[in-house]
């Protein structure tokens, strides 16, 4: 969830692989899971998950439940969307994890309703996020409608705030950022990020959504929209990953039943390094020689394995269908306690995704 443009388990969230959603599957659709869409390549994944000690899925405060590992379309270029989407469902991917700013609904959308069409899959066996952008948090109802529409969707299982600040409103629909003459992005400070949940939850009230969740919040917002939250938010989606481990915000979400995503989890690796000029994790000599050697895995299958041992969701972005199988195949390995230790050491604190580039004022500062 990345962008500008944009437990270990507590009582509240627990580990599940045959968890089934509350009020929105029956036996008949869970086992859709194994006959629909990721054939054996899917079974198989869900049999591995099962002996490793990682769950395909994990139960979220509202009461349904989200798959471990999703992919996120964060710069996926429209003419490539359907077939990559319909090859991840035919591997076995259940989750897609979309942004207004991604600009890419639409086409997401026609990629899925060819897949129902076909009989590919079913709705209710995926989990689809999106995200309000910074400059429709006046108009939370319209923004969510305007993505459903783009996606054809009746209802979202997650709808997420991108960023936690509001800016001048634009047009729903548009989201570039929205920079005032000085270069500088232009925040409304009219409205509070309370108003904007209190709108969230509304949502929910008006069946659209499922699921509601904050993104790119630090402890202390978050600890702010748990006191005022009617319905608390479900997860926060965050960066991390081994070079920005934030075990403190994670555990701290964690502590109070709210999910955590992890966004940029290989770290950007070329994307990040293309935009930001930030490095990436893949290449450190821990991860990629002593680590990624031992257990005959690709860099990036230890560090999104890494990041599922830490009983976070994983939505790793690739445009290359070579890519989709390998991101998915992380299920029939475990790194040991004292590996995962050697990966806790290279946290370099080091955040990868850095919107100040482009708005002209560091939210996280």
């Amino acid at each position: 969830m990345p962008i500008y443009l944009e437990t270990r388990g507590t009582s509240r969230i627990s580990l599940v692989v045959h968890h089934i959603r509350r009020r929105t599957h029956s036996s008949s659709s869970s086992r859709l899971r194994f006959q629909r869409g990721g054939g054996a390549e899917q079974r198989r994944g869900m049999a591995a998950a099962q002996g490793s000690g990682v769950p395909a899925a994990l139960a979220l405060s509202s009461g349904h439940t989200m798959p471990s590992v999703g992919l996120g379309v964060w710069r996926m270029d429209s003419p490539a969307i359907r077939d990559l989407i319909h090859s991840a469902l035919r591997i076995g991917y259940r989750h897609f994890d979309c942004a207004a700013d991604y600009q890419n609904e639409a086409e997401v959308g026609d990629a899925l309703a060819e897949a129902f069409q076909t009989g590919l899959v079913k709705r209710e066996d995926l989990f689809i996020t999106t995200k309000l952008w910074n400059s429709d948090h006046g108009h939370v109802v319209e923004a969510c409608k305007d993505s459903l529409k783009k996606l054809r969707l009746d209802y979202l299982d997650l709808y997420l705030i991108h960023f936690p600040v509001a800016t001048r409103h634009t047009g729903v629909g548009t989201t570039a950022s929205a920079l005032g003459d000085d270069g500088v992005l232009d925040i409304d400070t009219t409205i509070s990020l309370e108003t904007t949940w209190h709108a969230m939850e509304d949502l929910v009230s008006m069946g659209l959504v499922r699921s509601i969740g904050i993104s790119n919040y630090d402890i202390f917002l978050t600890r702010d929209c748990l006191a005022y939250a009617k319905i608390k938010p479900a997860v926060n989606q965050i960066e991390t990953h081994p070079y920005f481990q934030r075990d403190c915000l994670v555990k701290f979400c964690q502590k109070h039943g709210i999910l955590v995503t992890a966004h940029t989890p290989l770290g950007g690796s070329t994307a990040n390094t293309e935009w930001f000029g930030s490095v990436s994790c893949l290449d450190d000599p821990v991860i990629k020689v002593s680590l990624a050697e031992k257990y005959g895995k690709t860099p990036a299958q230890l560090v999104l394995r890494w990041g599922l041992q830490r009983n976070t969701v994983v939505i790793p972005k690739t445009s290359k269908e070579e890519r989709l199988q390998e991101n998915f195949a992380v299920f029939d390995f475990a790194i040991s306690d004292e590996d995962m230790e050697k990966m806790r050491s290279i946290d370099r604190k080091y955040r990868t995704n850095q919107p100040a580039k482009f708005w002209g004022i560091d939210l996280f500062a």
